[in-house]
């Protein structure tokens, strides 16, 4: 099987695994932030305000809904749905790795089909770090270029990539590349995680090279070593096991979402996408209080999706109500008054964030 092919196929796996498996490892922490009640929030709930501004676009909402799929043909449908409620809510949005359809340019419209259905939504494009330092700007402009994006993540997936046997173990250069990226373009680069989380010290170097925005991908959801472990074990070919084995290791490897979120946000002064185990508006509202701007969901978004257009808006009201009554039992009546939200800081997270000049503990 050439390379092209592999790397199409494994987003059919990966696809295939998530909508039936369950694939979610760790905690993101979020139970241990309690939001401060407000006995008289002064506030009318049904005139809530969900709009935030992000990267100079103003957004329906804080929901960001995160990179899933794209590069291969069946994918296409499910990326469709994705992009009708992004474009009905004014959702931001991102797609899944486009490497695939830059390597096999037939496969584009996987993922043209986001902007062809959201014209108007906040869409992002999304490409390795790896692949950034082999091929360089071009093909950051070539992947804006597919699908006509506001902006473009630059994912970092090396705990997938250490458990792949087809996976890339070289992250020399990949600092340096976002960095004359960033020098390069006039389109904002976002860097993300795709579930191990960033750290404060990571966070600070992506600032220093001028990323616009950091998407934390914390560990608490999907877990990409057990979705790698499965796959090894569905293959069983020699050396297999030893994959598997190396992924159930990994199960809890990373920086949880909601500490990573917090050092994220107090290392500059940029936006902050809080991603990884957020599973309902009040998490969402969490993440917002520890300074994020928006909160992405991958996951719980699928399922639905997989089923259609009806049952997607469905589940993306049912957040959107759960984060309006955060905001209204905190006494916030729009996004920026949610961001100084006062919070409990309790457990395991109070231990790992410390004692830091940024903390809202009580």
């Amino acid at each position: 099987m050439t390379k092209e092919k592999l790397t199409s196929s494994r987003k059919m796996d990966h696809l295939r695994i998530c909508s039936q498996t369950d694939i979610e490892t760790g905690t993101a922490l979020f139970d241990d932030v309690h939001l401060v009640h407000c006995a008289l929030p002064e506030c009318d709930m049904d005139a809530i305000d969900l709009s935030v501004e992000f990267l100079g676009k103003r957004l329906g909402s804080p929901l960001f809904i995160a990179a899933m799929t794209g590069g291969h043909p069946d994918t296409a449908g499910v990326n469709r749905v994705l992009a009708a409620a992004a474009e009905r809510y004014g959702l931001g949005i991102g797609v899944g790795s486009q490497r695939a359809a830059l390597e096999k340019p037939e496969l584009a419209d996987s993922f043209a089909i986001v902007r062809e259905t959201a014209p108007h939504a906040f869409v992002c494009g999304n490409l390795g770090a790896v692949q950034l330092v082999e091929h360089g700007t071009e093909w950051a402009e070539r992947a804006v270029e597919m699908i006509d994006a506001d902006a473009l993540c630059i994912h970092l997936n090396f705990l997938q990539e250490a458990i792949q046997p087809e996976g890339d173990h070289s992250a020399v250069g990949c600092l340096d590349a976002v960095r004359q990226l960033c020098k390069d373009v006039k389109f904002p680069v976002i860097v993300k995680e795709t579930g191990n989380g960033i750290s404060r010290e990571v966070a600070s170097r992506l600032w220093d090279a001028g990323v616009s925005a950091i998407d934390t991908g914390g560990m608490g959801g999907t877990s990409w070593a057990k979705i790698e472990g499965i796959r090894a074990n569905e293959r069983g070919a020699a050396g297999d096991k030893a994959l598997r084995e190396l992924g159930d290791s990994l199960l809890t490897w990373g920086v949880p979402t909601a500490v990573s979120v917090f050092e994220v946000a107090g290392t500059g002064t940029g936006p902050v996408i809080a991603t990884g185990g957020l599973r309902s508006g009040l998490d969402i509202a969490k993440g917002i209080a520890l300074g994020a701007t928006l909160g992405g969901m991958a996951l719980p978004l699928l399922s639905p999706a997989l089923c259609g257009e009806e049952e997607t808006c469905r589940t993306i009201d049912a957040v959107h109500y759960q984060l309006r009554a955060a905001m209204f039992l905190t006494g916030s009546p729009n996004v920026s008054a949610l961001q100084h939200a006062r919070t409990y800081i309790t457990g395991t997270l109070r231990e790992m964030i410390g004692q830091q000049p940024n903390m809202r503990m009580s």
